[in-house]
């Protein structure tokens, strides 16, 4: 059944996402629709024209894909143009492959004084759609598209294509894509494979982009020099000179003890860490269990516990590491970030080094089959996907983002940038 949102204050997109959602109920949203929305830029424009379309549908299948980077405001976007496509009691569900966001969200709202019952409804994953007849929904909002997989199910043997599927099973869906956070070998959702389908289909295609930077303090230049800096793309911005605490730490016990600090103010800050280190699975349930060791500082720390989709807002979970599943999608105060030894700096460039991955680490499930097979591409293949997890997590703070790198090449060279 459709559930309206009955809510009371004011989403901000220039807050924190997680604060933003905390606030959802606050929502100024009454039984006849009336709404106190505050968006801006972009994404006040993106966000009506889509509602137009769902106000005003047309009986044409239509896509809608919203490109942005790390900050733009895609999943503010999204949540808003859920809770008023409900109000227009359309069935409308919010749609991930990762289930971090789904479980946080989830989580935000039942302490909300929703039903878990009804919440579950609202939030589903990417791969339940195979068997979906034609329109059976209105609107699938599609966040963070890019982690859209071609099989489904948990041994990767259903159906033929998430996004043919969930373009077939929506009178209208909306993807919001970032090519540049696509972070396993399996990942396929980028914005040209959306087009593609859309088309094969016979759906019309909206596309826009969203540029306004609501996170790294406001600051697009920022994610311009992480862009710089690990060589995934030419900019203007070389070296950092940005208004964001941006700092390379010598010692990842130092590293620590910033992000706990920080963390005391708000529970908004987390370590997070490169795929480096194996993950114990007869450890799981301690976090007391060093599975990130370094040596030479005397450093250990327990990745996340295999139960924590909720990691990036449990108390406790600041005394555990982090990595690309656990945090791609959501965003803190500050990141403390640990660099593995799968980059380097070497000859004046930036190296990846696939074979320095953990055994556990599933994103990269067949680049050593590939790589017997066609060294060269594996490399590449390997090397876009090592940048977009680093990428990724760099950008996940708002206020700030402290690295510590096992390479002092590569420390040194981020130094030297920072100037």
């Amino acid at each position: 059944s459709v559930i309206t949102v009955m809510t009371k204050a004011v989403i901000k997109a220039s807050k924190g996402l997680l604060r933003d959602f905390s606030e959802l109920e606050n929502l100024q949203v009454s039984s006849k629709g009336n709404k106190e929305f505050v968006m801006i830029d972009d994404q006040k424009v993106f966000f009506e024209q889509i509602y137009n379309v769902a106000k005003n549908y047309d009986g044409k299948k239509k896509v809608f894909i919203v490109n942005g980077g790390p900050g733009t405001g895609k999943t503010v976007l999204a949540i808003n143009l859920l809770v008023e496509i409900l109000n227009l009691s359309q069935n409308v569900m919010y749609v991930t492959k990762n289930l971090a966001p789904r479980e946080v969200y989830m989580k935000m709202l039942t302490a909300s004084h929703y039903r878990k019952a009804q919440v579950d409804n609202l939030f589903k994953g990417s791969g339940i759609f195979t068997e979906a007849s034609s329109n059976e929904f209105d609107c699938l909002i599609v966040d963070e598209a890019h982690r859209l997989n071609s099989k489904s199910g948990m041994f990767q043997n259903k159906g033929e294509n998430q996004i043919k599927e969930i373009i077939n099973a929506a009178k209208y869906s909306v993807f919001f894509v970032d090519d540049n956070q696509q972070v396993t070998l399996k990942d396929i959702g980028s914005a040209s494979e959306i087009r593609r389908w859309a088309d094969k289909i016979g759906a019309e295609v909206i596309e826009s982009t969203l540029s306004s930077q609501f996170r790294c303090d406001g600051s697009d230049g920022f994610i311009s020099f992480i862009d710089s800096a690990l060589e995934i793309r030419e900019t203007a911005n070389l070296l950092f000179d940005f208004d964001y605490d941006f700092r390379i730490i010598d010692n990842p016990n130092d590293l620590r003890d910033m992000i706990y600090e920080k963390n005391n103010v708000a529970n908004k800050s987390r370590l997070l860490a490169g795929y480096c280190w194996e993950w114990n699975k007869d450890n799981r349930s301690k976090s007391e269990y060093g599975d990130i060791n370094i040596e030479n500082h005397n450093f250990s720390m327990s990745w996340n516990l295999s139960s924590s989709g909720t990691w990036a807002i449990d108390k406790k979970s600041v005394k555990e590491v982090g990595c690309i599943h656990t945090s791609q999608g959501l965003e803190f105060d500050y990141v403390g970030v640990i660099i593995g030894d799968d980059m380097r700096f070497e000859d004046g460039h930036i190296v990846t080094d696939f074979t320095k991955r953990a055994k556990t680490d599933k994103s990269l499930f067949g680049i050593k089959k590939l790589s017997r097979e066609d060294a060269e591409s594996a490399k590449n293949i390997a090397d876009k996907i090592i940048k977009n997890t680093y990428r990724t997590l760099l950008s996940r703070g708002q206020k700030g983002c402290f690295v510590y790198c096992t390479d002092k090449k590569l420390s040194d060279y981020f130094k030297f940038l920072i100037g």
